[in-house]
């Protein structure tokens, strides 16, 4: 039977033929006026825009003069353009981390009790959480618990083998899992690990994932919200490995061959637990300093005076990776369609409506953070500096990849208000088909800074270009998330598809101006889990 990982190999085969084939024609002026401003954002002297960093602030000084020239209203702290979001940032400092795994010797008896190091390559095999304030050493047994759901036997009734202990768990749900309890399926594993009192947990990378995980890991960094959450310092240390690493902790356990785990795993099917032969020593230590970084906001009032104190907030994120670690020699992450393209896209559309303004005002919001936890918008939701209450919709930018033809659009957000009704009515002139998301296990939909507007009541959508299952354009699709999603690859130098990439910008000044312009604000549907309606039953 093929695997879905056979299948891509095969598909990827001929995806740059088929990228090669893509749209020979020049962009339009327009176009070429929006991919202007975004090699300006992604170009190597903006250093891929870390959140926290110089390069980030001149970005964002570059989008604060391009609004304040076409004429927008400031409506970030103090009448500046700025919000200033401040952080506190926790870095792994890999000169005095690792990772090994302390084995029996293959050239003795496990019984002789001989042991030797097998070290693990940091960022590329494995990668550590740098969540807990504290220098981490441990040296711990290992005991593999399948999905995370079941513990083994203790050894005796009064038995403390689990604290000290590292889990080791395949990141996938059991098929038998129902979709609605798929949802707290991770909150229930870590909660399970952590009464047990398990150190530290590595989990081994799912490799037919509809979304695989992707190696190497750009840093090992964690950014929050100051003042934030204190600490749980007993929390089990957060450790990842690639599946091909992972075959290195089951070496001395040939009772149970890691083939046959990632086989059944992959699958979702029944996986044991036990105690295996080797253990894990992991040495851990952070670097933390307080940085901010800020949003830039701003607004094009509308034109009449009834609906003008009404918002449709736009938005996109600013941030990108900045340096991280090399891939095929490269180790700057310029992030141009993710997602220097779309602040560059808002920043065309205001050009173009400057003068001819729609009847309800234009929310320009210009995230930072977002690559980190989506902490920008997080921070503006709860530090509105318009008020919430008169935000009627966010139509945020992202995740959207114009590398083939646009003629489908999957929609976040499509049942959930009124906005799914407009969207298709405006989509239609373009000959857009409005698909809802066919891959939820993806969770699109609370990845991306329009879930902070939900969480504050503010209808919304968001959308990823779309494709038919085994097409050329899926071909095209999974190869941009193997090769070039988060890594120094997404550049300028992606294979662009100047139709597609030109439609959707107007399909997106069409719908800004069918909201702002509609005598009524969208409403959210009774259905919607999201409603008014729904979060008073609950």
């Amino acid at each position: 039977m093929l695997t879905r990982r056979t299948v891509y190999a095969a598909l990827f085969m001929f995806s740059a033929i088929f990228a090669a084939a893509q749209s020979p024609q020049k962009p339009d002026a327009a176009t070429q006026a929006w991919w202007n401003q975004t090699i300006a954002l992604s170009d190597d002297k903006m250093e891929g825009r870390d959140t926290g960093s110089e390069a980030y602030e001149r970005a964002a000084k570059y989008v604060a003069d391009q609004f304040k020239a076409i004429g927008l209203k400031p409506a970030g702290d103090n009448d500046t353009f700025f919000q200033r979001v401040p952080m506190h940032e926790t870095d792994l400092d890999l000169a005095h981390s690792s990772v090994e795994i302390i084995a029996p010797d293959p050239s003795g008896s496990q019984a002789s009790g001989t042991l030797h190091s097998v070290p693990l390559k940091l960022m590329e095999e494995v990668t550590i959480a740098p969540h807990q304030r504290v220098k981490t050493s441990a040296n711990s047994k290992m005991i593999f618990l399948g999905y995370g759901l079941e513990l083994p036997q203790p050894l005796s009734p009064d038995a403390k083998e689990f604290q000290a202990a590292t889990a080791v768990i395949f990141n996938n749900v059991p098929a038998d899992i129902s979709p609605t309890d798929r949802a707290g399926f991770a909150r229930r594993r870590s909660k399970l690990i952590a009464d047990a009192g398990f150190s530290s947990i590595i989990s081994i990378d799912n490799p037919a994932a509809i979304e695989p995980t992707h190696w190497p890991a750009a840093y090992a960094r964690s950014v929050i919200l100051t003042p934030g959450p204190t600490p749980n310092l007993h929390a089990p240390l957060q450790l990842r490995i690639s599946a091909e690493a992972a075959a290195k902790l089951f070496a001395a356990d040939p009772d149970h061959p890691f083939a046959d785990l990632l086989r059944d795993g992959e699958k979702g099917l029944p996986l044991p637990s036990f105690r295996m032969h080797s253990g894990l020593k992991i040495e851990a230590q952070n670097i933390e300093k307080d940085i901010s970084s800020p949003n830039v906001i701003a607004i094009l009032p509308g034109s009449d005076p009834k609906l003008a104190p009404e918002y449709v907030a736009l938005s996109a994120h600013l941030d990108g990776y900045g340096y991280g670690t090399p891939v095929l020699g490269d180790n700057l992450y310029n992030g141009t369609l993710d997602d220097a393209a779309y602040v560059a896209l808002l920043i065309e559309l205001a050009k173009n409506l400057q003068h001819k303004a729609p009847a309800r005002s234009l929310l320009f919001c210009i995230f930072t953070g977002e690559e980190k936890g989506l902490l920008g918008s997080a921070y503006f939701t709860q530090h509105p500096t318009v008020p919430k209450e008169n935000i009627v919709a966010d139509l945020n930018l992202d995740q959207l990849r114009p590398i083939f033809p646009l003629n489908i659009l999957t929609m976040e957000g499509l049942t959930d208000s009124t906005l799914g009704d407009t969207v298709r009515t405006v989509a239609a002139p373009f000959k857009i088909e409005i698909r809802p998301d066919l891959e939820p296990e993806r969770n699109l939909f609370r990845r991306a800074d329009n879930y902070n507007f939900v969480r504050i009541g503010v209808p919304i959508a968001a959308f990823v270009f779309g494709y038919d299952k085994g097409s050329p354009e899926e071909v095209v699709y999974r190869d941009w998330y193997a090769r070039r999603y988060h890594k120094p690859q997404d550049d300028i130098k992606t294979p662009i598809d100047w139709d597609a990439a030109g439609k959707f910008n107007r399909f997106y000044t069409a719908l800004t101006l069918a909201i702002a312009n509609a005598p009524t604000r969208p409403q959210w549907l009774p259905s919607s889990p999201y409603s008014p309606h729904q979060r008073t039953a609950q």
